[in-house]
């Protein structure tokens, strides 16, 4: 092979391999914009996002605060026909904005929100089972209370659960809040559950927490049973002394007139001989709410829960937690 036809090969495979070379920063710099264009569209959408239901929140905080406003005028007691009640069904956004010659519904972002509040008072608090005492002068002793954990256990009976459950997790609670009083070192304990899921960590089963979910809660503070949002499970576990079909009783009647006070939700028993109701286990009125805020964007769906407590005109958020599926 003579000199020129090898310079001329080593010339081809130098053009090949520029050619390829070419093609490869090409392809690179192309799949690196394709990239930064994707992250910035999905940072936009987070923080847009973000926006919307931070401003759900706040709406339902002002619609809470504005009932609880009008209780203070009136007297009224919380009740599933109220306006916090009334769930927000999916709605296009452009709907609540007001239109002008600047803003087409083609200009604004294609999301649809929807939400609804719960009355987590309409529900068993399981931190209820844990009591504290306290003597002047002396340390805070704390126990299980027997009438709130029998409630339990009657709320586990009629859902039909493993009632050695219950017992395992209240035992749990029990050393778990001891530790958690007196011993600042890190201990075998697991953590104080804030939140219905959390009761996974006391040795609640998924299945289970699945069942309790529309009848029991966790709540930072003793709480009592809303007659006028509860469930016939829910009510009928709260004493002893009451049945599915007095709680039946109790739902029928508080449709036709919500309960204002505890007088009236024992007349609706038309019971005089026992006492079935009591101020420390049962209640008219709610502040524990939960806010819940489903955000629709193409194919993604972002949903925000927040606990809110509300005393007297000042709503407050006790936690919040965001997630997002496709």
């Amino acid at each position: 092979m003579t000199t020129a036809t090898r310079q001329r090969g080593a010339a081809l495979l130098l053009a090949m391999l520029t050619v390829t070379l070419v093609a490869a920063l090409a392809a690179s710099a192309a799949w690196q914009q394709w990239r930064s264009i994707e992250v910035e569209q999905a940072e936009r959408q987070r923080a847009q996002a973000a926006w919307i239901l931070a401003g759900a929140l706040d709406w339902a905080r002002l619609i809470l605060r504005e009932d609880a406003r009008g209780n203070q005028t009136s007297g009224n007691p919380d009740h599933l026909g109220e306006p916090w009640a009334l769930p927000l069904e999916e709605a296009r956004l452009a709907s609540f904005l007001a239109a002008d010659r600047d803003n087409s519904a083609e200009s604004v972002l294609q999301a649809f929100l929807s939400g609804e509040m719960i009355d987590q008072q309409s529900r068993l608090n399981f931190n209820n089972i844990i009591r504290r005492e306290s003597v002047s002068g002396g340390p805070t002793t704390i126990e299980l209370s027997e009438p709130d954990l029998q409630a339990l256990q009657r709320l586990w009976t009629s859902l039909g659960l493993p009632a050695s459950e219950l017992r395992s997790a209240a035992d749990e609670l029990l050393a778990t809040t001891r530790a958690a009083q007196n011993d600042p070192q890190p201990s075998r304990t697991p953590l104080l559950p804030a939140k219905l899921s959390q009761l996974a960590w006391l040795g609640i089963s998924l299945e289970s927490l699945a069942r309790l979910e529309p009848h029991l809660t966790v709540l930072p503070q003793r709480t009592t049973l809303n007659l006028n949002t509860a469930s016939a499970e829910a009510i009928a576990a709260s004493s002893a002394e009451l049945d599915l079909a007095r709680a039946q009783r109790l739902i029928a009647a508080r449709e036709r007139t919500p309960f204002r006070s505890m007088g009236e939700a024992s007349r609706a028993l038309g019971s005089s001989e026992t006492q079935l109701l009591s101020d420390q286990f049962h209640g008219v009125r709610s502040s524990y709410f939960e806010v819940r805020g489903r955000l629709r964007l193409d194919d993604t769906v972002i949903e925000e829960r927040s606990l809110v407590v509300r005393r007297n005109l000042d709503v407050r958020i006790v936690w919040r937690e965001r997630f997002t599926r496709r």
